[in-house]
């Protein structure tokens, strides 16, 4: 009897935990739940649902890094897969553009797959600039809305320099992205 209450306890707390994070997922507290996520991942990493929920919290809040694991771990169905390889392309997008900006390598001659998270945007329009002189920060108009701009920098750090994309609505600061 005592093992079925311990049960019915863990159960209903996975579900109270699962159910805050999408709450809050739906409120937007996209940090909040990847933090949670963060905290309860080894005990649901078999729950793709989950971690699908914890990964999206994850990118929404700019912890892309934090997507790696996840993007192993989904695998089951056909909607994990197409995650999985939507946090690939993001993942190495950010990999390849840290390296274009520090060591000078040209992306301009690679053809690969995108997705409308803002790095893959600002991924794609500075591998459109081809090979050209390095630049102290690059900006770039938004394909779809003439009104948002992105400015592409980075910012050197005594350990490890960071890329830094701000968003600008007209000459209005909407959001600072910041990527190792």
């Amino acid at each position: 009897m005592k093992i079925i209450i311990a049960l019915l306890i863990t159960f209903s707390l996975y579900a109270d935990i699962k159910q805050d994070m999408f709450n809050l997922y739906q409120n937007k507290k996209y940090e909040k739940v990847c933090s949670i996520g963060f905290d309860n991942f080894s005990r649901y990493r078999k729950d793709e649902d989950f971690v699908s929920l914890y990964a999206f919290s994850c990118l929404k809040s700019d912890y892309i890094d934090r997507l790696a694991i996840p993007m192993a771990i989904l695998k089951f169905s056909e909607e994990s897969r197409a995650n999985s390889a939507y946090f690939s392309v993001i993942l190495m997008q950010k990999k390849l553009l840290y390296h274009a900006l520090i060591d000078d390598y040209d992306l301009s001659s690679l053809n690969l797959p995108t997705t409308d998270y803002i790095l893959s945007k600002v991924f794609d329009l500075y591998a459109e600039l081809g090979q050209h002189e390095k630049r102290a920060f690059y900006l770039f108009e938004d394909k779809n809305d003439k009104k948002l701009t992105y400015k592409l920098y980075i910012q050197k750090d005594a350990k490890l320099s960071k890329i830094v994309i701000e968003e600008f609505y007209d000459t209005i600061a909407l959001k600072r992205h910041v990527y190792w």
